[in-house]
């Protein structure tokens, strides 16, 4: 399959990015399909203890009963240039790491700020892939009024529950559709997928596009190793007690279940991604491929000896910098209070005070004048913040970093001076103005001054901290980034001489298309089928006895008469995926979407650091296209949408 420009355009400007993940859209009337564990942030904001959408499902029989969803936004890419000569020239002057990626950063800020201004409103950003070996000027456009169409209740679109999470056969309805607006009216979106009532088949050839998040597959082995014995062990122990916090949390209620479950959800889900990427690295055969490759790329650059004196010191610079991480390890993750929305904000608007009164290409980059306007329309946010959540979180954070870093560690003594965590972290939350948004605005808006002269709680504990996170986070750009930086540029050169662009670069949260084919695989001695059904569906529960993660949803027990039990439910492929593809339409040549991608098989989970054939059962899972459109037409009763997802 060789596609056309104008088949890669459609594709490109039919796929929004939504919430962090992958969308499509499937109407030339802004309609947006996307996974309901996607959406169900914003789901959740619309929600309440008296209407809870999450557990209600919602549909907007027409346009004005749609909902709009705070803080919400979907993102296009409408063009993208090559500007690495740019960059990489601008480098040459520094002599040093730190000079270099000094120049390297204002020049990058200096080509996002020139293009803000020629652009028409459409948001410049400048994107690193090859880990620097190249730099692309990437122009999306940005919807910011987005609707809440459709989405099936919770227990429908996350049946199983965690225990069937990662594993295949599944049997979700993962979707959800919302919709773009601009001045008040549906978007007008000429480009989009059209809908196919087949959806996909067995030994289809199939096209994902999407957002993936990350890859590390071009790391060197020493990366590998700290992320293995270090990196990976210690983000998992971050999650874990993140996740314990809201648990414990949610054992108090019903309501703050409802207000806690998004966040378990979430790392529920990121934890036992985790545990396959580990797993992964923890195999020697796996590990020993990695090994291998690098050997084999410095081998060919010893052959050549003039590339190898340029290039070869960049392996042995990045294992220094490394052998330098592991003592500050605890020191950088538990360092924060991102644990906390209100604290998160009052860390935002504090370090912003400071980062205004610097030259633009000096800043951080989340400060830059590109970015001041996403920072404002999410401090203006209405969503709601749960000040019993919030305290809870924070306090449970705040208790286990001072076990871990001691009480004489320069975040906790600015943190909590002498004081007890619980006295702290009362008072910054339940005294806060920080829940108002305009509060937010006029502290923003009030630069330096109004951040020193504040007296809210909530600034003055962002505000002792402050500098000591700042003095970690350039302490890890000079002794880390800027030299991962430096040297991973030189060794994607080495690899471009060496083997050309015959390899992708790490995936990085953007753009890009994996293909492959729908395919069922061998697991064990037995053979797991390419496609699921509502048939499966039925079984599983009543097998179950409908006990939870296994009871159906109620719409689904209401009408189970009504539907056809063979139509397809879920299915699964080959296709490159990772975590970030979760919403992306699943297309096939025709440019039609035949599904929806929500969630790998365990096989898959280690990918982030090799791709692993399919013949070996790593598959990608799906949300059927045909068993949308039966969930639609005969348990939701969602005629009106049917229509304009078919055009029937």
């Amino acid at each position: 399959f060789e596609p056309s420009r104008e088949w890669l355009d459609n594709v490109r400007l039919a796929s929004p990015k939504v919430n962090g993940a992958s969308a499509g859209f499937v109407s030339p009337n802004g309609l947006i399909a996307t996974n309901h564990h996607v959406a169900a942030g914003y789901i959740e904001r619309v929600s309440s203890k008296e209407r809870d959408l999450l557990k209600t499902g919602f549909y907007a029989a027409s346009q004005t009963d749609e909902i709009k969803i705070p803080d919400a936004s979907a993102s296009v890419l409408v063009s993208f240039d090559n500007v690495t000569d740019r960059v990489h020239n601008a480098t040459k002057a520094g002599k040093t790491d730190a000079e270099m990626a000094a120049k390297r950063s204002a020049e990058i800020s200096a080509i996002e700020k020139d293009c803000a201004a020629n652009s028409g409103g459409l948001r410049c950003e400048v994107i690193s892939f090859y880990s620097g070996g190249e730099y692309w000027l990437y122009k999306n456009k940005v919807y910011r009024d987005i609707r809440l169409v459709m989405a099936p209740e919770e227990q429908a679109a996350f049946f199983g529950g965690d225990y069937d999470n990662f594993v295949y056969p599944r049997h979700d309805l993962d979707f959800t559709f919302l919709r773009a607006y601009e001045n008040d009216k549906p978007a007008a979106t000429p480009n989009y997928f059209k809908w196919s009532e087949k959806g996909a088949a067995d030994g289809e050839f199939i096209l994902v596009s999407g957002y993936p998040g990350s890859t590390a597959r071009l790391l060197t082995v020493a990366q590998l190793t700290y992320q293995r014995d270090i990196g990976n062990p210690l983000q998992k122990k971050v999650w874990e007690l993140r996740r314990k916090a809201l648990e414990n949390y949610s054992k108090l209620g019903e309501e703050q279940h409802r207000q806690a479950w998004p966040g378990m959800r979430s790392f529920a889900n990121s934890l036992k991604r985790l545990e396959g990427q580990q797993d992964g690295l923890l195999n020697p055969r796996n590990f020993a491929r990695k090994v291998a490759e690098e050997k084999d790329l410095r081998d060919k650059l010893a052959g050549k000896p003039e590339l190898d004196k340029q290039f070869a010191p960049a392996w042995k610079n990045i294992g220094d910098a490394y052998a330098k991480l592991p003592p500050m390890a605890n020191r950088l993750a538990f360092s924060s209070l991102s644990s906390s929305r209100l604290a998160s904000i009052a860390q935002q608007i504090v370090t912003y005070s400071i980062e205004v009164a610097k030259p633009n290409d000096s800043r951080y980059p989340e400060f830059r004048d590109t970015r001041i306007e996403g920072i404002k329309s999410s401090l203006a946010s209405p969503a709601p913040i749960y000040l019993d959540m919030e305290e809870a979180s924070l306090l449970y954070w705040m208790q286990e970093a001072v076990k871990t870093l001691g009480a004489s560690d320069p975040f906790i003594k600015a943190a909590l001076g002498d004081a007890e965590p619980a006295e702290v972290v009362k008072r910054a939350v339940r005294e806060t103005k920080l829940t108002d948004p305009a509060f937010r605005r006029a502290l923003f808006d009030g630069g330096a001054a109004a951040v020193a002269a504040s007296t809210d709680p909530m600034v003055t504990l962002a505000r002792r901290v402050e500098p000591v996170i700042r003095e970690l986070r350039d302490w890890n750009e000079k002794s880390i980034l800027n030299v991962e930086t430096a040297n991973g540029t030189k060794i994607a050169q080495a690899r471009f001489a060496v083997y050309g662009k015959t390899m992708p670069p790490d995936a990085n949260s953007q753009l890009r298309i994996e293909y492959g084919k729908v395919l069922g695989y061998d697991e064990d001695t037995t053979l797991v089928p390419y496609k699921t059904t509502f048939y499966g569906l039925y079984d599983r529960a009543f097998s179950f006895g409908e006990k939870a993660p296994f009871d159906l949803a109620p719409s689904l027990k209401a009408r189970r008469d009504r539907i056809d039990l063979s139509t397809p439910l879920n299915f699964v492929y080959s296709a490159d995926t990772i975590g970030g593809n979760s919403g992306s339409p699943v297309i096939n040549r025709a440019g039609e979407i035949v599904g929806l991608n929500f969630d790998s098989n365990n096989q898959k989970l280690s990918n982030r650091y090799w791709y692993i054939e399919e013949d070996e059962g790593s598959r990608a899972v799906g949300v059927h296209t045909a068993g949308i459109l039966e969930a639609l037409r005969k348990v939701y009763d969602a005629a009106p949408l049917v229509k304009e997802l078919t055009g029937k």
